[in-house]
């Protein structure tokens, strides 16, 4: 095993040449090499102190042979954050299908247009992978290559659904789209993924649904401690352009149709509370946390069929839901008012 160790301790009254001499990084140096010491020791290159992944023994045992044991040290233990790779194949399509983002959505009631959804899918992204969160009543059979169906307990919920889809989610990106969309020639995904690998700072990127955008700010104004503040939503209000990217304007929130950066979502995740009425919360809870834009030239179709009555039974929403909805923004997000515009 080869440990690499950076280490530099300076004590504000010892030169630094003499404490190179010193006992002490002597022994700190023997620390970060003996089998029980550490991986990884730095320490910090103002003041006296050390940082360091070892044992709290070890770490004592060697101030105390270095001679320093009645002095006082700060000590500060970090842990060092993991990146994630992603692999690159030479077949642009193939990397993209495999790698780089999977398709997800949830579905209630509506099988017939889901069917159509993935139809639409497999004319223009023959291979790539679709997630989809289940949670009818009498769930039914999907078939179909490259597609993964998970059956929840029946009506859970808008949210609890969108929670299941991105948990299996293992690419880089994931694609949100709703059961009744439909893709087109417009609907590009290559493009949302050029933006978001060209800009890493951005999380979500959102498209347009039939040449839509329908994206939102979100205003937040302080209010008393007690109380709360209050969020204006207002629609289709947009900060500056993305830069190289004219067509890209930052926003707050954006459509159901956004490719997103997986782990960024699953930090912020979607409430499994709001049922019925969610859409424009979870980007809500993401203010602050994700950095959100709208592209105009990438766009989605809409299947136009008449809503059964079963179904808009549990799509609008009841009184409860929307009061239910305010006491959860109060006690969550310390909102005693929204506001749309």
């Amino acid at each position: 095993f080869f440990f690499f160790c950076s280490l530099w301790i300076i004590k504000s009254i010892t030169p630094l040449a003499e404490f190179f001499a010193s006992p002490t990084a002597q022994a700190a140096f023997r620390l970060a090499f003996q089998p029980g010491g550490s991986l990884h020791l730095w320490c910090p290159p103002f003041g006296s102190g050390v940082t360091t992944t070892t044992g709290n023994n070890d770490l004592a045992a060697a101030l105390q042979c270095s001679g320093f044991s009645n002095e006082k040290f700060a000590v500060q233990f970090a842990q060092f954050a993991q990146n994630s790779f992603y692999s690159v194949a030479d077949d642009l399509s193939y990397f993209l299908e495999t790698f780089l983002f999977t398709i997800a959505t949830k579905t209630f009631l509506r099988y017939e247009q889901l069917m159509v959804l993935l139809d639409s899918i497999r004319k223009f992204y023959s291979t790539i992978k679709v997630i989809v969160a289940d949670d009818n009543f009498e769930p039914e059979h999907i078939t179909g290559e490259n597609i993964q169906h998970y059956i929840m307990p029946p009506a859970q919920g808008w949210f609890a659904g969108r929670n299941l889809a991105v948990s299996q989610v293992t690419t880089k990106y994931f694609l949100w789209v709703d059961d009744d969309f439909l893709f087109t020639e417009k609907t590009k995904i290559e493009k949302l993924v050029e933006v978001m690998e060209a800009v890493p700072e951005l999380d979500v990127v959102g498209g347009s649904l039939k040449e839509n955008q329908f994206y939102f700010s979100l205003i937040y104004e302080e209010g008393e401690e007690t109380e709360g503040g209050c969020l204006y939503r207002k629609s289709n209000k947009k900060l500056h352009s993305v830069p190289g990217y004219p067509q890209c304007f930052l926003a707050s929130g954006v459509v159901n149709f956004f490719l997103a950066r997986t782990d960024a979502v699953q930090r912020v995740g979607f409430d499994p509370k709001l049922q019925r009425i969610a859409h424009s919360e979870f980007f809500m809870d993401g203010l602050g946390y994700l950095l959100v834009a709208t592209c105009g030239d990438v766009s989605i179709d809409h299947q136009h069929v008449a809503r059964s009555a079963h179904y808009r039974k549990f799509r609008k929403p009841t009184k409860d839901d929307s009061e239910f909805k305010l006491q959860l923004h109060f006690f969550k997000n310390h909102l005693k008012c929204i506001k749309y515009g």
